[in-house]
């Protein structure tokens, strides 16, 4: 059973509008998709963030807009994090019996073996796209780091997933990678020295 999620359909789009609705303590937002006409809403911020966290970022919403009800996930969302505010969020009609493609999170669990010899440990992926029923989507995709020593690199082939869920995203990509000891402190030493380099040069050019 999904969770309930109240809005209101919007009608008035001028600045003016719009400041009252997050004065008010709400957000607006748009709903499409599955037949279904774009419809302008606004939504109470702290009733979303709480229903978000309770059901996850690719949970299934029933979102009541009026006397209408429909089955939504969040497609997207916009934040400003400056006030620390949503700005505007999309929600999208689904068909709970059709397969949809989603993006969800990526992340690394466990203690890598390579950060205990001083490397670090470097995420170069954070989200992937999953195709799969609603009800399937994850809320996130776990991929375990413990085994992964220094210089070595695990990629997205490495990912556990329901057999009715499929990755779509290239699984040759690397998700983490663990950087050698003071690499980082070698590459500004480098840098340090060309520019100390090119000083030089510069002296030299003006006494001659």
């Amino acid at each position: 059973m999904s969770t309930l999620l109240q809005a209101n359909e919007r009608n008035e789009f001028k600045n003016s509008a719009r400041r009252k609705i997050r004065e008010e303590g709400n957000f607006p937002a748009v709903v499409y998709g599955n037949k279904v006409d774009s419809k302008s809403i606004y939504l109470n911020s702290a009733e979303f963030i709480k229903t978000i966290r309770e059901s996850g970022r690719n949970g299934v919403l029933t979102l009541q807009v009026n006397s209408e009800k429909y089955s939504v996930m969040l497609h997207d969302i916009q934040t400003d994090p400056l006030k620390n505010e949503i700005v505007h969020a999309d929600f999208q009609v689904i068909d709970m019996s059709k397969d949809i493609e989603a993006t969800v999170n990526v992340v690394l669990v466990g203690e890598a073996a390579g950060t205990k010899e001083g490397g670090v440990l470097q995420q170069s992926l954070h989200e992937v796209t999953v195709k799969g029923l609603p009800k399937d989507i994850p809320s996130e995709i776990q991929i375990d780091v413990t085994n992964l020593g220094v210089n070595d690199t695990i990629t997205l082939e490495e990912a556990t997933v329901a057999k009715n869920i499929e990755i779509t995203h290239n699984l040759t990509d690397t998700v983490a990678s663990i950087l050698p000891p003071r690499q980082e402190e070698d590459i500004n030493s480098g840098e340090q020295q060309d520019s100390a380099d090119e000083d030089d040069v510069s002296e030299k050019n003006k006494e001659e």
